[in-house]
């Protein structure tokens, strides 16, 4: 009898053990209203000089980050863009260096031009990984929250060399 309950508390202090380690996995959405600012800024930035390098949708949750970790290259010139749904109240995003050192905050309220949009520009001091991290905040929708991404990398093309002054939004 001893044995039975001590094996019995022993599966079920390992089947907490395990179910609270649930992660947030990445996973795509849709959402019309995105995607037709996706195609825009797409070829908005691309007539500028700009190549897309990544993108990506991700279903979000209210108030939870969504890391997303990017190589960047010394002295190149990258535009980053994310989108959050046009319903949330508040969109942030932060980036870290490797060494963990925040090196961008934006921040944009709802009702602002292009509130649901941050764009920024950045030049690496160093050839490392970095991490951007945003997030939205939504109270009547907690979960299944749609968020979009991209990392633009200015080329010698059309837009010039990197010596021309980044591209900003109307509300920057």
């Amino acid at each position: 009898m001893k044995k039975t309950i001590t094996s019995l508390a022993a599966m079920l202090l390992c089947f907490i053990v395990l179910h609270a380690q649930d992660v947030i996995r990445q996973q795509s959405c849709s959402n019309g209203t995105i995607d037709q600012q996706v195609d825009s800024l797409k070829k908005l930035y691309g007539s500028q000089g700009y190549v897309l390098l990544k993108e990506a949708s991700m279903a979000m949750e209210s108030e939870y980050e969504m890391p997303v970790i990017v190589p960047l290259t010394q002295g190149s010139w990258y535009q980053f863009v994310f989108i959050g749904e046009y319903s949330s109240r508040l969109y942030e995003v932060r980036m870290y260096d490797w060494q963990e050192r925040q090196v961008i905050f934006r921040q944009k309220k709802w009702g602002e031009v292009d509130g649901n949009v941050i764009v920024y520009s950045y030049v690496p001091q160093f050839s490392e990984f970095h991490m951007m991290k945003p997030v939205q905040v939504n109270k009547q929708k907690k979960k299944n929250l749609c968020g979009y991404v991209m990392l633009f990398k200015r080329t010698a093309g059309e837009g010039g060399t990197g010596s021309v002054a980044p591209v900003t939004t109307p509300s920057e």
